[in-house]
């Protein structure tokens, strides 16, 4: 089995019910969506949600299993990634969160469960740079993401595009991965611009 991918987080805030049908499938615009296994892409994303949601989800479908304060869909996503939901007491509040988790990984769904707390128990709001690109992602309406194409150089096809205004220049594509502190300061809800960066341990 191939090591496990990133745990990380994808969306800052408290998603609406909304925004959490819209992340449950942030990929759905990849090429050849229906060829080869997409487990990679998924499993490891997480994001928060509120009580009312966790608790809809809960009774939508059976759970394929409940340990304590998570359970498990019943339907999996791709491959063995399912949609893990979690209530976790975070500096003494209840939050809850959803995570796709690989169950072919035994110590995937605890390995999650101790990300997220870690990650939200942090004294200072902060983002990193990968959080910022991946909110931006999360939160760019399909018709301004997408993925390069063939009239794209060789080594940046399939790769996320996200759209651009560029003044005078008018709208434009570019590689999420290549946008500039600027850029994705632009592309962020104010009350995200000026978040610091965590201090690298």
């Amino acid at each position: 089995m191939t090591s496990s991918p990133a745990i990380r987080k994808v969306f800052q805030g408290v998603a609406s019910r909304q925004q959490m049908f819209r992340m449950f499938d942030r990929h759905a615009q990849r090429p050849n969506r229906w060829e080869g296994d997409a487990t990679p892409l998924y499993a490891g994303e997480w994001f928060e949600i509120a009580e009312a949601e966790h608790d809809y989800m809960f009774e939508v479908l059976p759970p394929l299993w409940i340990r304590g304060s998570m359970f498990a869909m019943c339907e999996l996503l791709t491959g063995s990634v399912a949609s893990v939901f979690f209530a976790l007491r975070i500096d003494e509040a209840l939050r809850y969160f959803h995570g796709y988790c690989d169950l072919s990984d035994k110590a995937f769904v605890e390995a999650m469960r101790v990300a997220i707390v870690e990650r939200e128990s942090r004294p200072v709001r902060a983002m990193t740079r990968k959080e910022r690109l991946e909110h931006i992602w999360s939160s760019t309406a399909d018709d301004y993401r997408g993925y390069a194409g063939e009239r794209w150089a060789e080594a940046s096809r399939g790769k996320r595009t996200v759209m651009l205004y560029g003044g005078k220049e008018g709208t434009f594509l570019t590689l999420l991965e290549d946008l500039t502190d600027d850029e994705i300061a632009a592309k962020l809800p104010v009350h995200l611009r000026y978040l610091p960066s965590p201090i690298a341990a």
